[in-house]
């Protein structure tokens, strides 16, 4: 997945400033910056310390690696939870088999909200967690704790239920959740086996081509992967350019207006395959990556905890969660 990148896709964006003529009184005309004045709807406030709690749960049970008790565990507590939030709670049970021939058991987790909406936006996270630590040189083949790299996306699309089932007003669309499965199972680069395609990102592998609902559509899509770090940084991914510019403009947008530019940052970075490549490929429905992507730290662009031990609660902001999820709730908001 986040190892392997497509550095022929890194997309060039021109300036994201707008302008127009206005004419003055005397008809000269004037070149002015453009101010929007589309009426803007309050989002409910995102809490960071449930959301950080919702992660800390997650990292408690363990690495939720496919096939292991801790992984049945953690799949009952999503589940709970969305009911508990007021969700219409679907799962995808299903088995894959991994790169090294091991066969995974797997599920995908769904939760909608106004199910009956024709207009629908898509949200993502992967759920489960990397069963090596292939970048860290202490005990590389023991499995890591997935703060970020998995619980990060849980816990802010958690507290999205939540913040949806208790407020007064709804969004204007019909929301879906989904937790995909058997996203961080894939081939390491030094596995010493022939690489194959495909390994990563299992779950929406199966999903795309399985819906949980027949002939399922939603106007777009909105994956989060790596969200939570202290400092993260998110650049605008290659293939969410690719297959949905508008949609980052719209969210990148977002996040600028309301206070987190230090985060949502205006550069542009190569495309990965994630969860939401296949959702745009083989799903057909547009659909961007939220992933940290720090562009100044060219020696690790995931942060120096990517598939590494150092991947637990030492590194997991509030400030991060903040930023991350009021800006995916203001855009839910204001459609």
């Amino acid at each position: 997945m986040k190892n392997k990148l497509n550095m022929l896709a890194l997309l060039l964006c021109g300036s994201l400033a707008f302008y127009s003529c206005d004419s003055a009184d005397n008809g000269a005309a004037r070149q002015v910056r453009v101010e929007e004045q589309e009426e803007i709807v309050q989002a409910p406030a995102f809490n960071a310390d449930t959301a950080y709690a919702l992660v800390e749960k997650q990292v408690n049970f363990g690495p939720r690696v496919p096939n292991t008790a801790e992984h049945y565990a953690a799949g009952e507590w999503i589940v709970e939870k969305l009911e508990e939030y007021g969700a219409e709670v679907k799962e995808q049970k299903f088995q894959m088999q991994a790169y090294d021939g091991t066969t995974l058991n797997l599920r995908n987790i769904i939760a909608s909200y106004n199910p009956g909406a024709a207009n629908r936006v898509l949200l993502a996270a992967h759920w489960d967690t990397r069963p090596i630590a292939d970048k860290d040189e202490n005990e590389p083949n023991t499995p890591i704790a997935g703060a970020n790299d998995g619980g990060s996306g849980v816990g802010v699309l958690l507290e999205i239920a939540r913040t949806i089932h208790e407020a007064q007003q709804k969004p204007d669309v019909g929301v879906d959740i989904i937790f995909f499965d058997g996203e961080d199972y894939g081939q390491p680069d030094d596995s010493g086996m022939p690489y194959k395609d495909d390994t990563w990102c299992l779950g929406s592998q199966y999903w795309s081509k399985n819906k949980h609902v027949p002939n399922y559509r939603a106007n777009y899509g909105i994956l989060l992967d790596m969200v939570g770090a202290e400092n993260a940084r998110f650049a605008r991914e290659g293939h969410s350019m690719q297959f949905a510019r508008e949609v980052v403009n719209k969210v990148w947008k977002a996040g600028n207006r309301i206070g987190y530019s230090d985060y949502f940052k205006y550069e542009n970075a190569p495309a990965i395959i994630d969860d939401h490549y296949y959702v745009n490929r083989l799903g057909n429905i547009r659909m961007i990556d939220i992933i940290e992507y720090n562009m100044s730290n060219p020696d690790d662009y995931f942060g120096p905890y990517h598939h590494r031990h150092s991947d637990n609660m030492d590194v997991i902001s509030k400030n991060t969660l903040k930023a991350v999820g009021q800006t995916v709730l203001h855009v839910l908001y204001n459609e």
